[in-house]
This record gives C-alpha cells, sequence and structure tokens, in this order.
C-alpha cells in the first residue's frame, strides 16, 4: 500500500488488492455538532431502556393491567427484530469487514480461507454445545427421563383403595398439596437455569453490537444527521427483543436479576458512544484494525443471534412448547408480529 499512488494507476499491472483497500480506506469523520452528540447518550440511553424494560414489567407486574396482545406484540415483534439483527445488520456488515471481497479478506492470512462463514459456524456452534451443555446438566442433576413420563394413578384405582386409606384422605391431600408445590418449584427452577445460560449468551452478541454502534455513532461524519434518529429506533428495537426474552424466564419473585439484565443492555450504547466521543478526532472506523476488530465481533454476535433467534424464540416459542395456545387468532397475532419485528429491522438497515 505504500507504494500504490491512487492518482496514477496502470489498469494492467496494478494489484486489485490495492485499489480495493484504497477505496474502503477512510479517515476520521469527526464534523462537530458535539451538542448533538452528546444528547444522543441521554436519549439513546432513556428510550431504549424504557422499551427494555417494558415486555418485563408487563410480566411481572400483574397490575398494571396490560393487556394480553400489547405484550404478545412486544414479545413477537421483538422475536423477529433479534432474527433480523442477525442477518441484516451483523452477517452483512461481518462480510464488509472481513469477508471475501474486502480489503481484510484480500490480505494476509485473511485471504486464504473465508474466515467471515468460518467464525460465525464456530460461533453457532460453541452456543449449541453451550445450551446443549446447559439442558443435559439440568436433566442430570434434576433426575429428568425425557422417555418415563410419570405413572398417574387413574380415577379407577383411587376408587379401589383400602378403607384404611381412604380414612386418611384428608391427610393425602395436604401431602399431594405440599408434593405439588415441591414439583412447582422444581420445575421453575429447572426451567430457569436452562434458560438464562441462553439470554446472557444472547444478551452477551447483542452487547457487542452495540458496542461498535455507539463508537461508530460518536464519530461519524455527514451521515450522523441519519444515523442519529436510526439508531433510536434501532435500539429501542433490539432492547423489546431483549426484554421480551427475558420476560419469558421464571425468575424467582423478587429477584432484581432482570432489571439489572435490562439496565445493563441500556447503559452499553450510551457509554459507547460517550467512549467514542471522547476518541472522536483520533478513531477511524474505516481502518484496517477497526474493520478487523469489528468484523470479528460482528461475525462472532451474528452466529449467536442466528442460533438463539431461530432455535430459542422462533423453533421453541412455535414448533416445541408444548404449551403453545391452539387459539388460531392469537397465533396468527403472534406471527404477524414477528414478521412486522423482522420487517421493520430489515428495513432500518438501509441506513444503519
Amino acid at each position: 500500500m505504500s507504494s500504490f499512488n491512487p492518482n496514477n494507476v496502470d489498469l494492467d499491472t496494478v494489484d486489485p488488492v490495492d485499489v480495493i483497500c484504497y477505496l474502503n480506506a477512510s479517515e476520521n469523520g469527526y464534523d462537530g455538532r458535539l451538542g448533538a452528540r452528546i444528547s444522543a447518550i441521554f436519549v439513546i440511553l432513556i428510550v431504549s431502556t424504557a422499551v427494555t424494560f417494558f415486555p418485563v414489567i408487563a410480566k411481572r407486574v400483574p397490575r398494571l393491567h396490560i393487556p394480553l396482545y400489547v405484550y404478545l406484540f412486544a414479545r413477537y415483534f421483538g422475536a423477529g427484530v433479534i432474527v433480523a439483527t442477525a442477518f441484516i445488520h451483523l452477517l452483512d456488515p461481518a462480510y464488509d469487514e472481513i469477508g471475501p471481497a474486502s480489503c481484510v479478506g484480500m490480505t494476509g492470512n485473511w485471504g486464504d480461507y473465508s474466515w467471515c462463514p468460518a467464525i460465525v459456524l464456530a460461533s453457532l456452534i460453541a452456543i449449541f454445545l453451550l445450551d446443549f451443555g446447559a439442558e443435559r446438566y439440568v436433566e442430570v442433576k434434576y433426575g429428568i427421563c425425557r422417555e418415563d413420563p410419570e405413572p398417574i394413578m387413574t380415577s379407577t384405582a383411587s376408587n379401589h383403595m383400602a378403607p384404611v386409606a381412604k380414612g386418611n384422605q384428608a391427610l393425602e391431600k395436604k401431602e399431594a398439596a405440599l408434593e405439588s408445590q415441591s414439583v412447582d418449584e422444581s420445575f421453575v427452577d429447572r426451567s430457569f437455569k436452562q434458560q438464562i445460560a441462553a439470554f446472557l449468551v444472547l444478551e452477551f452478541g447483542v452487547i457487542f453490537h452495540s458496542v461498535i454502534i455507539g463508537l461508530n455513532l460518536g464519530v461519524t461524519g455527514e451521515e450522523f444527521s441519519t444515523l442519529y434518529p436510526v439508531l433510536v429506533f434501532h435500539q429501542s428495537f433490539e432492547g423489546l427483543g431483549i426484554g421480551a426474552r427475558m420476560s419469558a424466564i421464571p425468575f424467582r419473585k423478587g429477584s432484581w436479576l432482570p432489571w439489572i439484565l435490562c439496565s445493563l443492555y441500556g447503559l452499553t450504547t450510551p457509554i459507547s458512544i460517550a467512549i467514542g466521543l471522547g476518541v472522536r478526532t483520533t478513531y477511524n472506523s474505516g481502518s484496517y484494525t477497526a474493520n478487523v476488530v469489528s468484523g470479528v465481533l460482528d461475525a462472532i454476535s451474528a452466529g449467536i443471534l442466528i442460533y438463539t433467534g431461530l432455535v430459542e424464540l422462533l423453533a421453541r416459542d412455535f414448533l416445541f412448547d408444548p404449551h403453545r395456545t391452539r387459539d388460531n387468532k392469537r397465533l396468527t397475532f403472534m406471527v404477524i408480529s414477528m414478521l412486522l419485528g423482522a420487517g421493520v429491522m430489515a428495513l432500518l438497515g438501509k441506513w444503519a
């Protein structure tokens, strides 16, 4: 690159890599408007945090009487957002940054193999193994057997109980109630442990993406006027997906963990914007190093969100949930909400 002169290019002898890298390179784009950039810290903090909290509040504070369909819209719109984020806002940028047609993907060891899909695949498989390991751990710990359902005493059998047993019906009912309560608590505990690991991975992937977005908003140039409002919606919709997923996890009553996790997401982008402003005159988001870092992080996050969106959200909620509603009206509403979330988030990919 040091000997490449863009003002004197011989198309017969020039290395195409030099041209690609020159066209992809950029300088620091910061162009002032510090007040507007500072306002973005607080606007994104307030709006995205509030939207992230909404599904959790709707589920955990029943006295607010939030209509069921409002909650369902938030939950499944958020699921669609997560799926679209994986493909449009993570996978596509990762290819732009380290894919085979990028400057990074054409140079050095990056040019020897298609690393972008390999990183996505490795990330996806790692999350699958983590999810499967957590599932198996819970099965072993609680002695769950998938093949053998627990025997249920039939009414016929109960009608032929010995007289002594019938005389102790009140005691048996009390013991059965206590046992049922214990089973319910055990089920909630198992369900929580199975789901919380997958959720933490999901939030980890989204936070990676949010850090990069925040840094870029702090230093971007003339695109700032368009990027600012788009990212307010972008981060809010992602937050809705995070909150919706969290609302389905059976946290113990009084647990502060969901509120902490919601706040963590809400704080990530504003803090990253502040960091971007701190390096606003030196950080170059189009540099070779920045492309490698953001490309690798985007590819990792894409694998995480592809698995989580398709398996944990869509497949688990729509295909494999034994308690899924059979109400066609409600199912149609859930599917349309999911498609709307995916469509809106995909549309935002035109600008951010």
